[in-house]
């Protein structure tokens, strides 16, 4: 008995030694916090005013620039380098200093800071984010494939159209944290899924009936084709992507989009036939729903508004794709010429 005691009274003390450890290494972590504080505070402000000052600069020597010889104007063109040099730098340094959220955020998730602070905590949720949408994508094939050619039940529709703006709302949040921590998405493929989450509400909410009946089988053979192109994209984009960044061609933070960018030019042309194909469906389908609001039988304001949306992600995606192609055709025809 004594023996047992006089082994908890040991165990005890190693036991409250290792919590005075604890307790150090916790009051050290505060103050480091602090420090950390004070240290984020400091910079922004400088980064701030010196960023004032290069504005003024800016200013300066461009007006110099008008009136200086030839030797004052190469040393004004060395000046404006070096200024565009220190504003890419500060835009570096941004990326891992707290700011304010943008007023979806603030909306959302409040005044709260989600600035990533190490370079592994960003990739970590980048390719969170990255699998976050791929497994989504799957899920939402396949359930598209079983609503088309298995079920035909309303309730199973609301179910996939649910999740369809779980997704998107989800998406969208995740963006807006990523281009707080430095991700460059263009805003385009931002925005085009704020539409589609509306679009998958207004489809929740449309009643059954006869015309909900002629347009879903339309509806979800798109969805199924989309999610197809989708899953192709992420693929065929990461691969591409990893391949880039590895030859310093690209941000370490910049993701898989649903359309085409200019760094997809090289490798991955063969998708513009997929992605232009499914942006004459959404015109088909505004066109189709269009069409259908003018029947004398259509009482339901869901089917105008669903046509409208599909016509706004028609013209958006259409034209900023289109927007990519004829630049990198207009830039690869100037180079010869500049050669």
């Amino acid at each position: 008995m004594s023996q047992s005691l006089t082994e908890i009274q040991e165990e005890w003390e190693s036991l409250r030694q290792e919590y005075q450890k604890l307790q150090e290494t916790h009051r050290k972590y505060l103050q480091k916090l602090d420090e950390i504080s004070k240290l984020q505070s400091d910079c922004s402000s400088s980064i701030a005013r010196h960023r004032k000052s290069l504005e003024e600069m800016s200013r300066r020597v461009n007006k110099c620039t008008k009136d200086s010889s030839a030797n004052g104007g190469k040393t004004l063109g060395d000046i404006k380098e070096k200024v565009k040099t220190q504003e890419h730098a500060f835009s570096e340094m941004d990326a891992y200093l707290p700011k304010k959220n943008g007023l979806y955020l603030s909306l959302v998730l409040g005044n709260v800071n989600v600035t990533l602070l190490s370079k592994q905590s960003k990739f970590a949720y980048k390719d969170e984010y990255e699998k976050f949408k791929l497994y989504l994508t799957v899920i939402l094939l396949l359930l598209s494939f079983i609503c088309f050619f298995f079920v035909s039940y309303r309730f199973v529709d609301a179910i996939f159209n649910f999740l369809l703006v779980w997704y998107y709302c989800t998406l969208t949040i995740r963006e807006s944290i990523l281009i707080t921590n430095g991700s460059r998405i263009k805003g385009w493929w931002v925005f085009h899924h704020y539409i589609s989450a509306f679009l998958s509400g207004v489809m929740l909410t449309w009643p059954d009936g006869k015309l909900y009946q002629i347009f879903r089988n339309q509806f979800l053979a798109y969805s199924l084709y989309q999610n197809f192109v989708q899953c192709l994209q992420y693929y065929y984009q990461s691969g591409c992507l990893y391949r880039l960044r590895a030859l310093g061609e690209r941000h370490n933070m910049d993701l898989t989009v649903e359309g085409f960018q200019s760094w997809m030019w090289k490798g991955l042309t063969f998708l513009l036939p997929f992605l232009f194909f499914g942006h004459f469906w959404q015109l088909f389908n505004s066109l189709s729903l269009f069409r259908m609001a003018q029947l004398p039988d259509c009482k339901e304001w869901q089917v105008r508004m669903c046509g409208v949306c599909f016509l706004i992600l028609f013209t958006g995606n259409f034209f900023t794709t289109l927007a990519v192609v004829r630049h990198k055709l207009k830039s690869r025809n100037q180079k010869p010429k500049t050669m």
